[in-house]
């Protein structure tokens, strides 16, 4: 789901990423807010004013959009899933669950707990708004206050549309997997009400530009894009997750890996094995033993003249958590962290040994597999 990422930092046991992403909204916002929102509410202020309003507002939107996720995340330890940290992406922020909830209530108050923040957070800026007003604060400072109360209760609002992967739509599921106790059918069902919204989203930011609402109807379009990708996605991502369960990566890994020898030249590993396999990641092994790792990414590090020269011994990584699994993890866990860290080839690790390599296409072909025969529908 997410390219280059940023950490910004860690709190109650949870990494804030910022993916790159990000710039772009970030942008857009403060953008929106300097040249539209701003000077139709406060008239009269300068340029560089409608500017600092727009970047300290766009700052604390994405604040209270860390909070609000925060709280999602609060919720969903609590109840035992695991949580990978927060991430502030082209559309806000996601808490990164480790897997789905386990039961209807645990949906409800993890996707409820996101809203109720964001309203209260909203009273609390406007009580200082209201107190400012009582001591005359600058206008610029009660605009931004005002602007973070409204902003803070318009996330609420917009989040509790009943549009999955919305909050309000993962309590629609919450609710439909409550009523008829079978997880597929009721994603199936927000999945589709989500991804109808996204559409109407979409038509509606193609009828605002035509009336002239250029701001609005950007906002429209890219929301609607990404709720209805988002909810196709979601229900896609369930379909496969559920088809590898109980499958382990013994059962799906390719056994006899191409790995590099550690004594051959960088250029030796770019000629005759990258350009050869295409592969971005290579184990380094030596007599079935794990020295390491060494990827496209780092070789891009290395200044083109010393190709020659290193060796991959000395260039390689220490493979981690990140890109090696057992052969005994579930094959849906080796599909999550694929899916987590954007790395479609995992090293099999037993021990110090190098037995095996799963890839998504492996993991794909199962699931293609198995949806064919069960008639599985992912529309």
């Amino acid at each position: 789901m997410f390219g280059k990422r940023i950490t910004l930092f860690r709190l109650f046991g949870f990494s804030v990423h910022l993916d790159a992403s990000w710039i772009f909204i970030a942008l857009l916002v403060t953008w929106s807010l300097s040249m539209g929102y701003f000077p139709q509410a406060y008239e009269g202020l300068s340029p560089s004013a409608y500017w600092t309003m727009g970047v300290i507002g766009a700052l604390g939107l994405f604040a209270s959009i860390i909070f609000h996720e925060f709280w999602h995340s609060f919720v969903a330890r609590r109840y035992g899933l695991p949580m990978k940290g927060i991430t502030l992406f082209l559309f806000g922020g996601v808490s990164e669950m480790g897997e789905e909830p386990r039961d209807p209530k645990t949906e409800f108050l993890m996707a409820i707990a996101g809203p109720i923040s964001s309203v209260v957070l909203g009273f609390g800026f406007y009580l200082l708004f209201a107190w400012g007003q009582g001591f005359d604060w600058p206008v610029a400072i009660l605009g931004i206050l005002g602007y973070l109360a409204f902003i803070n209760w318009i996330l609420a609002v917009f989040n509790m549309l009943p549009a999955f992967p919305l909050d309000g739509g993962r309590v629609l599921r919450s609710a439909l997997w409550k009523w008829k106790d079978d997880l597929h059918w009721a994603t199936q069902k927000a999945s589709k009400f989500g991804s109808g919204f996204g559409m109407m989203l979409m038509i509606l930011g193609v009828l605002s530009l035509f009336a002239g609402n250029a701001v609005g109807g950007v906002w429209y379009f890219i929301i609607g894009i990404f709720l209805r990708g988002a909810a196709q996605s979601t229900y896609r991502q369930l379909l496969v997750r559920d088809a590898l369960e109980g499958k382990k990566v013994r059962d799906l890994m390719q056994t006899d890996p191409v790995t590099a020898p550690p004594s051959i030249s960088i250029r030796e590993l770019v000629e005759d094995y990258m350009y050869k396999y295409h592969f971005k990641m290579f184990p380094v092994a030596q007599d079935g033993r794990m020295l390491g790792c060494i990827s496209s990414r780092k070789i891009k590090e290395i200044p083109r003249e010393e190709w020659d020269s290193l060796s991959v011994s000395a260039a390689l990584d220490i493979c981690s958590a990140e890109n090696t699994v057992s052969p005994q993890t579930d094959a849906s866990m080796a599909f999550e962290l694929m899916n987590r860290t954007g790395n479609s080839r995992l090293l099999v690790i037993e021990g110090d040994r190098l037995v095996g390599v799963i890839t998504l296409k492996d993991l794909m072909g199962l699931f293609a597999m198995r949806s064919e025969l069960e008639d599985w529908e992912m529309k």
